[in-house]
């Protein structure tokens, strides 16, 4: 894949910028709706869309066909619901003590995690806004556990004028597909299905539409794999990528072995090298666990980062790169089609949720395709 241009603006003279395919993202999203069907598509679209960008990113899946969509928490909701006035916006994080009349407001659905959220939903009548129950399946995180779910059926009349769109529960290891919790969560999530016959039922994220249609039930809630991220720990990404990041390279520097680079001399070349420092640092979301052990590429040849990343350079060793491809002003791919987020990923030490989600704001950012996703 060729390098986009940069754009020709002030952004032009960044430090370090992002590219983010739109058409990719659109892609991904038929991709997963025709796994998944004949049950419906959602969207994770909460920390701005994974780092990505609200705004485009949001109108870009409606455009895509995406009408459900999930944010974290409340605020996120009011920005979503700004830009896409018809869309059932789901907030994961429950209802807060007080809150019910301004997602009211705000036509905003709660994800109702204990019995204390749906009283406080009931109390207020809902107006015909749905709401989705969470039950714990085995993940002990938001949700309400076996005791509650037992009440509730044996109780109707606490769920009397309450317009419930989902039953839902979250996989805790469908990014492992052997992994035995996922058939145990799926028999568990089962079991809560039958107390509540007939009600529509949510349980798969990206990972989980990939362990096959019994767990796609009537919704599905991708996240990671609409950002081109491979959601499983093992095989071949299914997904286009859709996000690429470059750095400028700054400044060239001839090094020996008597030379140290970066902050607590935490490199040394074995002997002569050529050091190209670059601008971007862990302020924009380089992170700082990829020195000395993350890469970039230029020209398709992979560059190692060397020396601790600092707030705002860091540092490659291009000794090996023709001069004609590595000068100032020259850019460094550090997400792409060379270097692919899972592998910046491992590099760092982490995830790839967390390589984009700290992408930072001072990058600047550009948009490709129009998200027709061809």
């Amino acid at each position: 894949m060729h390098a986009p241009d940069a754009p020709q603006s002030d952004a032009a003279i960044h430090g370090a910028r992002l590219v983010i395919s739109l058409d990719a993202i659109a892609a991904n999203y038929r991709k997963i709706a025709a796994l998944a069907a004949p049950a419906k598509t959602g969207a994770a679209v909460k920390a701005d869309a994974y780092g990505l960008g609200l705004a485009p990113v949001a109108r870009c899946l409606a455009k895509a066909g995406c009408e459900i969509f999930f944010v974290a928490h409340f605020a996120e909701g009011v920005a979503l619901r700004a830009i896409l006035p018809d869309a059932h916006v789901y907030v994961l994080h429950g209802l807060p003590i007080g809150a019910a009349e301004k997602y009211i407001a705000h036509a905003l659905r709660p994800v109702l995690n204990s019995l204390p959220d749906l009283a406080a939903w009931r109390s207020v009548g809902s107006r015909g806004i749905g709401a989705i129950l969470n039950f714990d399946t085995g993940m002990s995180r938001l949700g309400m556990g076996s005791k509650e779910a037992a009440t509730l059926a044996a109780s109707p009349g606490l769920l009397a004028g309450v317009q419930i769109d989902y039953l839902m529960s979250h996989l805790s290891c469908a990014d492992t597909p052997t992994h035995p919790l996922n058939a145990q969560q799926h028999a568990a999530f089962n079991r809560l299905r039958d107390l509540f016959p007939g009600m529509p039922a949510s349980l798969a994220n990206t990972a989980g539409v990939l362990l096959g249609p019994q767990y796609c039930h009537d919704l599905v809630r991708p996240g990671i794999g609409l950002y081109g991220g491979c959601p499983a720990g093992t095989g071949g990404n299914p997904f286009q990528g859709a996000v690429q990041l470059y750095a400028k390279i700054l400044q060239l520097r001839d090094v020996d072995s008597t030379d140290y680079v970066g902050y607590g001399a935490t490199y040394r070349p074995g002997g002569p090298a050529r050091i190209a420092v670059a601008g971007i640092g862990y302020a924009d979301g380089y992170m700082r666990t990829l020195g000395n052990s993350g890469f970039g590429a230029i020209g398709g040849q992979r560059v190692p980062c060397v020396g601790r990343v600092s707030m705002d350079l860091c540092a490659f060793d291009v000794s090996g790169v023709p001069e004609e491809l590595c000068a100032p002003g020259c850019e460094i791919e550090l997400i792409g089609p060379n270097v692919p987020m899972e592998n910046a990923a491992a590099a760092a030490g982490t995830i790839n949720y967390e390589i984009l989600t700290r992408l930072g704001s001072r990058l600047a950012r550009s948009y490709i395709g129009e998200g027709t996703g061809t």
